[in-house]
């Protein structure tokens, strides 16, 4: 947070600097230079509104006071000791956050496998691991050490896809024990042919890290698993 407040402020110094420091509506736009400038600063300041909010006013105070010199309206050791402030609150306000998110996601999850276990033809492990058998394969049952071709779509328990092979139009192939803890365990109770639902719990997916993108942290999740085939055998571990 502190090195991007910094690279923020001396972008913005660099964009000030191309017209001379002056305002808005004073800047021409004839020349080349004047128009890249306004395109450059336009572009930096969409970005800075993404990312942080400003106070546009002290903020433009700021740069024009540090290209111009002179009498600064804060000490340095006021400015930095700002930052850190603000930078400690602001992570503060994420981790709350992040930790409210995983506690929610949590109830949620539990409470859908609880009543997803109830369900007809569904199957509960004792690790956890929920499955219903869709479509039953007579084939070969793989190992942890093989590896394995699949067709499988994944959801969130609110049905929001977030991956799929099927979209893809192609299958994957993969170590057995190179996936998700709940996948491990699925695939090497499932004959080839097989088409299984599986409902896994978060700590046998991703668990409170999530994938910090589609999948958040404790989220519990529903996977379509279509085993095609085993590849082959790999000496040691997958």
């Amino acid at each position: 947070m502190k090195r991007k407040v910094f690279a923020v402020m001396t972008m913005a110094a660099a964009v000030a600097a191309c017209d001379g420091g002056k305002g808005s509506s004073e800047a021409k736009l004839d020349s080349e230079m004047q128009k890249v400038s306004y395109s450059f600063g336009v572009d930096l300041g969409k970005r800075i509104g993404e990312n942080m909010e400003l106070d546009v006013a002290a903020f433009s105070a700021g740069v024009s006071d540090g290209i111009e010199g002179g009498d600064l309206r804060m000490s340095e050791e006021d400015m930095m000791a700002t930052l850190q402030g603000y930078q400690q609150k602001k992570m503060a306000e994420m981790q709350a956050e992040a930790e409210q998110e995983a506690t929610k996601n949590q109830k949620e999850s539990e409470a859908f496998l609880a009543k997803n276990a109830e369900q007809e033809g569904v199957v509960v492990l004792d690790s956890g691991l929920q499955y219903k058998v869709v479509e039953a394969g007579d084939g070969a049952t793989p190992t942890a050490d093989d590896v394995v071709e699949v067709h499988y779509r994944g959801t969130l328990i609110d049905g929001t896809e977030f991956d799929s092979s099927y979209a893809r139009g192609e299958s994957i192939t993969f170590p057995v024990g190179g996936v998700i803890a709940g996948w491990t365990e699925a695939l090497q109770l499932m004959p080839v042919g097989s088409k299984w639902e599986l409902y896994i719990p978060s700590d046998l997916a991703y668990g409170p890290g999530g994938t910090q993108g589609a999948i958040g942290p404790n989220q519990a999740l529903i996977f379509e698993v279509e085993l095609l085939g085993i590849e082959e055998e790999q000496g040691g571990e997958g």
